[in-house]
Protein backbone atom coordinates (compact mmCIF):
# COMPACT_ATOMS: atom_id res chain seq x y z
CA UNK A 1 0.00 0.00 0.00
CA UNK A 2 2.91 2.36 0.97
CA UNK A 3 4.25 2.51 -2.78
CA UNK A 4 0.72 2.97 -4.60
CA UNK A 5 0.15 5.83 -2.14
CA UNK A 6 2.85 7.33 -2.81
CA UNK A 7 2.12 7.45 -6.45
CA UNK A 8 -1.04 8.40 -5.87
CA UNK A 9 0.61 11.64 -3.99
CA UNK A 10 2.60 12.57 -6.69
CA UNK A 11 -0.58 12.41 -9.25
CA UNK A 12 -2.80 14.12 -7.03
CA UNK A 13 -0.09 16.77 -6.29
CA UNK A 14 -0.34 17.42 -10.26
CA UNK A 15 -4.16 16.88 -11.00
CA UNK A 16 -5.07 19.59 -7.76
CA UNK A 17 -2.49 22.18 -8.87
CA UNK A 18 -5.59 22.94 -11.40
CA UNK A 19 -8.57 23.80 -8.59
CA UNK A 20 -11.66 24.54 -11.12
CA UNK A 21 -13.02 23.49 -14.30
CA UNK A 22 -11.65 24.89 -17.13
CA UNK A 23 -13.89 24.05 -20.49
CA UNK A 24 -12.41 22.82 -23.31
CA UNK A 25 -12.49 24.44 -27.01
CA UNK A 26 -14.84 27.14 -25.54
CA UNK A 27 -13.83 29.24 -28.51
CA UNK A 28 -14.45 26.93 -31.37
CA UNK A 29 -17.55 25.94 -29.69
CA UNK A 30 -18.98 29.18 -29.59
CA UNK A 31 -17.82 30.06 -33.61
CA UNK A 32 -19.31 26.50 -34.47
CA UNK A 33 -22.68 26.97 -32.92
CA UNK A 34 -23.37 30.47 -33.39
CA UNK A 35 -25.70 30.91 -30.50
CA UNK A 36 -26.35 34.84 -31.54
CA UNK A 37 -28.28 33.04 -34.12
CA UNK A 38 -29.73 30.17 -31.98
CA UNK A 39 -33.07 30.31 -30.39
CA UNK A 40 -32.78 27.46 -28.85
CA UNK A 41 -29.92 25.60 -27.59
CA UNK A 42 -29.14 22.06 -25.72
CA UNK A 43 -26.60 21.53 -23.61
CA UNK A 44 -26.50 17.52 -23.70
CA UNK A 45 -23.76 17.26 -21.02
CA UNK A 46 -24.53 20.69 -18.64
CA UNK A 47 -21.54 19.56 -16.06
CA UNK A 48 -20.73 22.85 -14.07
CA UNK A 49 -21.98 25.00 -16.52
CA UNK A 50 -19.10 26.25 -17.92
CA UNK A 51 -20.23 25.52 -21.91
CA UNK A 52 -23.33 26.77 -21.05
CA UNK A 53 -22.34 29.94 -19.86
CA UNK A 54 -20.17 31.23 -22.69
CA UNK A 55 -22.59 30.01 -25.06
CA UNK A 56 -26.06 32.20 -22.71
CA UNK A 57 -23.63 35.21 -22.87
CA UNK A 58 -23.62 35.36 -26.79
CA UNK A 59 -27.01 33.51 -27.46
CA UNK A 60 -29.85 35.60 -29.17
CA UNK A 61 -32.18 38.20 -26.57
CA UNK A 62 -35.14 35.30 -27.34
CA UNK A 63 -32.78 32.54 -27.21
CA UNK A 64 -33.08 29.96 -24.57
CA UNK A 65 -30.78 26.79 -23.29
CA UNK A 66 -31.95 23.52 -21.85
CA UNK A 67 -28.95 22.05 -19.93
CA UNK A 68 -29.36 18.35 -19.07
CA UNK A 69 -26.98 16.50 -16.89
CA UNK A 70 -26.85 12.67 -15.40
CA UNK A 71 -24.83 13.86 -12.13
CA UNK A 72 -27.95 15.54 -9.76
CA UNK A 73 -24.84 16.97 -7.97
CA UNK A 74 -23.16 18.60 -10.74
CA UNK A 75 -26.82 19.90 -12.12
CA UNK A 76 -26.92 21.70 -8.99
CA UNK A 77 -24.30 23.62 -8.89
CA UNK A 78 -24.48 24.44 -12.76
CA UNK A 79 -27.56 26.40 -11.24
CA UNK A 80 -26.04 28.12 -9.44
CA UNK A 81 -23.34 29.31 -11.76
CA UNK A 82 -26.09 30.18 -14.67
CA UNK A 83 -28.37 31.95 -12.00
CA UNK A 84 -27.84 35.62 -13.64
CA UNK A 85 -29.87 33.79 -16.97
CA UNK A 86 -32.29 31.74 -15.37
CA UNK A 87 -35.11 33.46 -17.63
CA UNK A 88 -33.08 31.58 -20.31
CA UNK A 89 -32.62 28.33 -18.98
CA UNK A 90 -34.36 24.89 -18.46
CA UNK A 91 -32.38 21.94 -16.26
CA UNK A 92 -33.04 18.54 -16.15
CA UNK A 93 -31.51 15.86 -14.90
CA UNK A 94 -31.45 13.17 -17.01
CA UNK A 95 -29.33 10.98 -19.00
CA UNK A 96 -28.53 12.88 -22.31
CA UNK A 97 -30.14 9.23 -24.14
CA UNK A 98 -33.56 10.72 -23.08
CA UNK A 99 -33.35 13.65 -24.91
CA UNK A 100 -36.71 12.93 -26.91
CA UNK A 101 -38.15 12.91 -23.72
CA UNK A 102 -36.35 16.30 -22.38
CA UNK A 103 -37.93 18.48 -25.53
CA UNK A 104 -41.49 16.56 -25.26
CA UNK A 105 -42.02 17.61 -22.08
CA UNK A 106 -41.25 21.38 -23.27
CA UNK A 107 -43.42 20.71 -25.82
CA UNK A 108 -40.44 21.48 -28.26
CA UNK A 109 -40.72 20.02 -31.69
CA UNK A 110 -37.01 21.08 -33.06
CA UNK A 111 -34.01 23.26 -31.66
CA UNK A 112 -31.30 25.13 -33.50
CA UNK A 113 -28.37 23.86 -31.75
CA UNK A 114 -26.86 20.66 -29.28
CA UNK A 115 -23.26 20.07 -27.64
CA UNK A 116 -22.09 17.36 -26.59
CA UNK A 117 -19.02 17.03 -24.24
CA UNK A 118 -17.98 13.73 -23.16
CA UNK A 119 -15.34 14.33 -20.87
CA UNK A 120 -15.44 14.06 -16.65
CA UNK A 121 -15.05 17.51 -15.19
CA UNK A 122 -12.96 18.67 -12.25
CA UNK A 123 -15.59 18.49 -9.75
CA UNK A 124 -16.43 14.43 -10.60
CA UNK A 125 -12.48 13.59 -10.59
CA UNK A 126 -11.87 15.35 -7.36
CA UNK A 127 -14.82 14.31 -5.46
CA UNK A 128 -13.43 11.40 -3.95
CA UNK A 129 -16.49 9.74 -2.15
CA UNK A 130 -17.26 9.55 -5.68
CA UNK A 131 -15.21 6.79 -6.48
CA UNK A 132 -14.04 8.53 -10.23
CA UNK A 133 -10.40 9.02 -8.66
CA UNK A 134 -7.57 6.84 -7.88
CA UNK A 135 -5.64 9.84 -5.91
CA UNK A 136 -7.12 9.12 -2.60
CA UNK A 137 -8.89 6.38 -0.52
CA UNK A 138 -12.98 6.12 -1.80
CA UNK A 139 -16.12 3.72 -2.27
CA UNK A 140 -15.48 2.29 -5.83
CA UNK A 141 -18.79 3.69 -6.93
CA UNK A 142 -18.31 5.82 -10.45
CA UNK A 143 -22.16 6.43 -11.03
CA UNK A 144 -22.84 9.77 -12.11
CA UNK A 145 -26.63 9.04 -11.68
CA UNK A 146 -26.57 7.78 -7.98
CA UNK A 147 -30.26 6.80 -9.00
CA UNK A 148 -28.49 3.22 -11.13
CA UNK A 149 -28.39 0.23 -9.36
CA UNK A 150 -25.11 -1.01 -10.68
CA UNK A 151 -21.51 0.21 -9.25
CA UNK A 152 -17.86 -0.16 -9.75
CA UNK A 153 -18.06 -2.29 -6.91
CA UNK A 154 -20.22 -4.36 -8.25
CA UNK A 155 -18.23 -5.09 -11.62
CA UNK A 156 -14.85 -5.74 -9.69
CA UNK A 157 -16.49 -8.52 -7.28
CA UNK A 158 -18.56 -9.92 -9.54
CA UNK A 159 -17.72 -10.55 -13.03
CA UNK A 160 -15.67 -12.95 -13.98
CA UNK A 161 -11.91 -13.14 -14.90
CA UNK A 162 -13.06 -13.32 -18.42
CA UNK A 163 -15.63 -10.26 -18.31
CA UNK A 164 -13.19 -7.96 -16.80
CA UNK A 165 -10.43 -8.60 -19.31
CA UNK A 166 -13.09 -7.86 -21.93
CA UNK A 167 -13.62 -4.79 -20.08
CA UNK A 168 -10.16 -3.61 -19.45
CA UNK A 169 -9.24 -4.51 -23.21
CA UNK A 170 -12.07 -3.11 -25.18
CA UNK A 171 -13.03 0.17 -23.24
CA UNK A 172 -9.48 0.99 -21.27
CA UNK A 173 -7.27 -0.41 -24.33
CA UNK A 174 -4.85 -1.27 -21.83
CA UNK A 175 -2.43 -3.30 -23.29
CA UNK A 176 -1.93 -5.85 -19.97
CA UNK A 177 -5.85 -6.34 -19.49
CA UNK A 178 -5.54 -9.83 -18.69
CA UNK A 179 -2.45 -9.84 -16.00
CA UNK A 180 -4.98 -7.32 -14.27
CA UNK A 181 -8.01 -9.12 -14.34
CA UNK A 182 -5.91 -12.17 -13.18
CA UNK A 183 -4.97 -10.43 -10.11
CA UNK A 184 -8.17 -9.01 -9.62
CA UNK A 185 -9.84 -11.86 -9.32
CA UNK A 186 -6.75 -13.32 -6.93
CA UNK A 187 -7.46 -10.73 -4.68
CA UNK A 188 -11.23 -10.58 -4.40
CA UNK A 189 -10.85 -14.01 -3.39
CA UNK A 190 -9.87 -12.86 0.45
CA UNK A 191 -11.58 -9.98 0.81
CA UNK A 192 -13.82 -8.00 -1.36
CA UNK A 193 -12.12 -5.22 -3.42
CA UNK A 194 -14.06 -2.13 -1.88
CA UNK A 195 -11.97 0.85 -2.06
CA UNK A 196 -10.14 3.22 -5.08
CA UNK A 197 -7.05 2.89 -3.34
CA UNK A 198 -6.98 -1.03 -2.91
CA UNK A 199 -7.87 -1.39 -6.71
CA UNK A 200 -4.68 1.33 -7.54
CA UNK A 201 -2.85 -0.88 -5.25
CA UNK A 202 -3.80 -4.10 -6.84
CA UNK A 203 -2.95 -2.42 -10.53
CA UNK A 204 0.21 -0.82 -9.71
CA UNK A 205 1.17 -4.46 -8.57
CA UNK A 206 -0.19 -6.03 -11.63
CA UNK A 207 1.76 -3.85 -13.65
CA UNK A 208 4.74 -3.35 -11.69
CA UNK A 209 7.71 -2.87 -13.86
CA UNK A 210 5.52 -2.54 -17.05
CA UNK A 211 3.39 0.45 -16.89
CA UNK A 212 4.28 4.10 -18.73
CA UNK A 213 5.57 6.38 -16.44
CA UNK A 214 3.56 9.42 -18.12
CA UNK A 215 0.59 8.02 -16.64
CA UNK A 216 -0.51 6.82 -13.34
CA UNK A 217 -0.65 2.78 -13.30
CA UNK A 218 -4.70 2.74 -12.64
CA UNK A 219 -6.04 5.38 -15.47
CA UNK A 220 -6.78 3.02 -17.93
CA UNK A 221 -8.71 0.54 -15.63
CA UNK A 222 -10.34 3.14 -13.86
CA UNK A 223 -11.71 5.14 -17.52
CA UNK A 224 -12.86 1.79 -18.32
CA UNK A 225 -15.27 0.79 -15.17
CA UNK A 226 -16.26 4.26 -15.77
CA UNK A 227 -17.60 4.08 -19.19
CA UNK A 228 -19.12 0.46 -18.42
CA UNK A 229 -21.00 1.52 -15.12
CA UNK A 230 -22.51 4.80 -16.97
CA UNK A 231 -23.22 2.65 -20.08
CA UNK A 232 -21.28 5.99 -21.78
CA UNK A 233 -20.70 4.41 -25.25
CA UNK A 234 -24.50 2.97 -25.37
CA UNK A 235 -25.78 6.49 -24.19
CA UNK A 236 -23.74 8.46 -27.10
CA UNK A 237 -24.93 6.21 -30.34
CA UNK A 238 -28.40 6.65 -28.44
CA UNK A 239 -28.42 10.47 -27.65
CA UNK A 240 -26.66 11.22 -30.83
CA UNK A 241 -29.30 9.58 -33.12
CA UNK A 242 -32.39 11.49 -31.26
CA UNK A 243 -30.74 15.12 -31.08
CA UNK A 244 -30.48 14.81 -35.05
CA UNK A 245 -34.05 13.99 -35.28
CA UNK A 246 -34.62 17.86 -33.49
CA UNK A 247 -32.66 19.51 -35.09
CA UNK A 248 -33.88 22.27 -37.41
CA UNK A 249 -32.28 23.10 -41.22
CA UNK A 250 -29.35 24.19 -40.30
CA UNK A 251 -28.71 23.33 -36.85
CA UNK A 252 -25.59 22.14 -35.71
CA UNK A 253 -24.10 19.09 -33.67
CA UNK A 254 -20.85 20.19 -31.89
CA UNK A 255 -19.41 17.04 -30.06
CA UNK A 256 -16.39 17.33 -27.82
CA UNK A 257 -14.69 13.76 -27.37
CA UNK A 258 -11.88 12.71 -25.64
CA UNK A 259 -11.13 8.90 -25.79
CA UNK A 260 -10.51 7.44 -29.39
CA UNK A 261 -13.50 5.03 -29.19
CA UNK A 262 -15.70 7.87 -28.47
CA UNK A 263 -14.65 9.42 -31.22
CA UNK A 264 -14.98 6.74 -33.36
CA UNK A 265 -18.68 6.52 -32.22
CA UNK A 266 -19.24 10.12 -33.66
CA UNK A 267 -17.20 9.80 -36.46
CA UNK A 268 -19.50 6.32 -37.59
CA UNK A 269 -22.33 8.25 -36.40
CA UNK A 270 -22.04 11.35 -38.52
CA UNK A 271 -21.59 9.54 -41.53
CA UNK A 272 -24.44 7.72 -40.96
CA UNK A 273 -26.38 10.91 -41.25
CA UNK A 274 -24.15 12.18 -44.23
CA UNK A 275 -25.16 9.33 -46.00
CA UNK A 276 -28.81 9.72 -45.47
CA UNK A 277 -28.85 12.72 -47.17
CA UNK A 278 -29.33 14.57 -43.86
CA UNK A 279 -26.57 16.26 -42.75
CA UNK A 280 -23.07 17.29 -44.24
CA UNK A 281 -20.13 17.32 -41.68
CA UNK A 282 -18.10 20.41 -41.34
CA UNK A 283 -15.06 18.76 -39.90
CA UNK A 284 -13.33 16.39 -41.94
CA UNK A 285 -10.83 15.98 -39.46
CA UNK A 286 -11.61 16.42 -35.75
CA UNK A 287 -10.64 19.43 -34.67
CA UNK A 288 -8.05 19.83 -32.36
CA UNK A 289 -7.14 22.72 -29.27
CA UNK A 290 -4.00 25.02 -29.77
CA UNK A 291 -1.00 24.45 -28.64
CA UNK A 292 -1.57 27.85 -26.16
CA UNK A 293 -4.62 26.21 -25.03
CA UNK A 294 -2.94 22.70 -23.90
CA UNK A 295 -0.49 24.95 -21.87
CA UNK A 296 -3.45 26.14 -19.86
CA UNK A 297 -5.07 23.45 -19.33
CA UNK A 298 -2.69 19.89 -20.04
CA UNK A 299 -6.21 17.70 -19.50
CA UNK A 300 -7.63 19.14 -23.58
CA UNK A 301 -4.26 17.65 -25.05
CA UNK A 302 -6.73 14.18 -25.87
CA UNK A 303 -9.94 16.13 -26.93
CA UNK A 304 -11.39 15.87 -30.29
CA UNK A 305 -14.12 18.24 -31.78
CA UNK A 306 -16.21 16.90 -34.29
CA UNK A 307 -19.20 19.20 -35.83
CA UNK A 308 -22.03 18.69 -38.63
CA UNK A 309 -24.91 20.75 -39.61
CA UNK A 310 -28.56 19.79 -40.79
CA UNK A 311 -29.49 19.94 -44.62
Amino acid sequence: MSRIRKISKRWQKISLTNKGHIPVMCKEIVEYLKPSERKCIVDCTLGLGAHAQELLKHISPQGRLIGIDKDEESLTLARERLKEFEDKTHFFHSDFRNVDKVLDSLGLESVDAALFDLGSSFYQLSAFGRGFSFLREGPLDMRMDRSIFISAYDLINNLSEKELDYIFKRYGQERWHRKIAHCIVEERKHYPIATTLKLAEIVAKALEGRSESRIHPATRIFQALRIVVNQEFESLGIGLEKIAKFLSPGGRICVISFHSLEDKIVKEAFKRLKANGRFKVLTSKPVRPSSWEIKLNSKARSSRLRVAEKI
